[in-house]
């Protein structure tokens, strides 16, 4: 490792033990106090290279907190603060200890694999293991029953919250038909600690909080969710994630003897990877998202169908997504930009309109390295550290600038270098 790789690598392990609140991991001070599902999951994979115990634990303590019915919600509020909303009286979910009502990318049967794929304690490995096989199948499981009531093989997000990319262009026309009317009075936090340029707008989170509230009023029974709300989209990035989590967690659970787990999961993955060639555009090169209420794809080309490379999409896909990242490549300064550059609905600034986010330059890379699109996945990486080197460790990155947006020293940013220098 060179002296400037031995510099980065020292200060991401400082931004992850700075936000480590010892059985979980906050994503950065003051913007983020609480625990976020997929983001323990993914900060669990650089924890695992310096402390392996602390790592199972960081996605033992997410998984405390699932719901009876299979959901892992996209937040827990370990402790009081009021320095983020909505907070849980907004939710109110009931739980014993406050969660979200929604949920989030489900990335855990890909992290659990890959932890156990590099732990040294092999005895413990298995333990730990072998008691989240059952719960991450009972969210898989969670997902089918109550985003895919039509048995398409690919799940609905009902918030955009949900997805991840909570103001990506993709949410656009389907959010238009989400009301504003009856929001109580809030006060935003996001915009007190980081610029109101880079978060989304007014509009928007006016929109988010009437699905919370319509939510809410039903009691947050998921098996009237998905027909109830007014936002429902299918997401090739979210239900890539989903396929390589499955595919994942079929693998380690035939390892341990658990081979229903396996069976059910490669069915799944399997369904899943079928379906998605029904949201694939030789237009764009790359896939879209469908809104489920119209049955139309959405026209709008984002890091959502660039995702699809990290699940075992078909070579030729690969290869085609692969010269679509290329393309973006020539409009910017650093990759992968989470929108189409040519789009004239690019905000390089905004959040998920544009920016670039290490987490998912990583499974971007990871499903590119594993196509054999290996001169994409190292440009790909080189640009990330390239950000790091010159912006810090932020939230994430104007593509065109590289200049640091959002938060600052961030927990998965921090996550992500760890495992890039460790690859390289």
């Amino acid at each position: 490792m060179t002296a400037d790789a031995a510099r980065l690598y020292r200060h991401a392990l400082e931004v992850l033990r700075e936000n480590d609140q010892g059985t979980y991991t906050v994503p950065t001070k003051g913007l983020y106090p609480f625990q976020w599902n997929w983001d323990s999951c993914l900060t669990a994979l650089g924890q695992v290279h310096y402390d392996e115990a602390r790592a199972w634990t960081e996605i033992e303590t997410l998984f405390a907190h699932q719901w009876p019915d299979g959901m892992l919600p996209h937040i827990v509020f370990h402790v009081h603060s009021d320095g983020y909303f909505p907070g849980p009286s907004v939710w109110d979910t009931g739980r014993p200890i406050a969660t979200s009502g929604i949920t989030q990318p489900p990335v855990a049967g890909f992290a659990v694999r890959r932890l156990f794929e590099r732990s040294a304690d092999r005895e413990a490995a298995v333990r730990r293991a072998r008691a989240l096989l059952a719960r991450i199948d009972a969210w898989h499981r969670w997902f089918y029953q109550m985003r895919d009531p039509h048995n398409e093989g690919l799940v609905a997000i009902l918030h955009p919250w949900e997805s991840g990319r909570d103001n990506s262009i993709d949410w656009d026309e389907a959010f238009e038909r989400v009301p504003t009317e009856g929001i109580a009075p809030y006060s935003r936090r996001d915009t007190q600690h980081a610029d109101p340029a880079h978060r989304p707008t007014k509009a928007q989170y006016d929109r988010y909080l009437w699905l919370v509230q319509h939510f809410r009023s039903l009691g947050w029974d998921n098996r009237r969710l998905h027909d109830a709300s007014p936002f429902q989209v299918v997401d090739p990035g979210f239900n890539a994630i989903l396929i390589r989590s499955a595919t994942d967690l079929a693998a380690l659970a035939e390892e341990l003897g658990e081979a229903e787990i396996a069976r059910a999961n490669r069915a799944r993955a399997a369904a899943g990877i079928a379906a998605l060639e029904t949201l694939w555009s030789d237009r764009h090169g790359q896939y879209l998202c469908r809104d489920r209420t119209t049955g139309e794809l959405i026209d709008s080309a984002s890091i959502g169908g660039i995702l699809p490379v990290f699940a075992a999409i078909p070579q030729e896909r690969c290869r085609e997504v692969a010269r679509t990242i290329e393309r973006w490549a020539h409009k910017v300064a650093f990759v992968v930009p989470s929108h189409d550059p040519l789009d004239p609905r690019f905000e390089a600034k905004r959040y998920w309109r544009a920016p670039v986010w290490l987490v998912m330059n990583y499974m971007i890379a990871d499903g590119l390295r594993a196509a054999a699109e290996t001169a994409v996945a190292d440009a790909i990486v080189q640009s990330s550290l390239d950000l790091i080197t010159r912006s810090g460790f932020a939230e994430y990155y104007d593509p065109l600038t590289g200049e640091p947006c959002g938060g600052g020293r961030f927990t998965w940013t921090a996550a992500m270098v760890i495992e890039f220098l460790e690859a390289a």
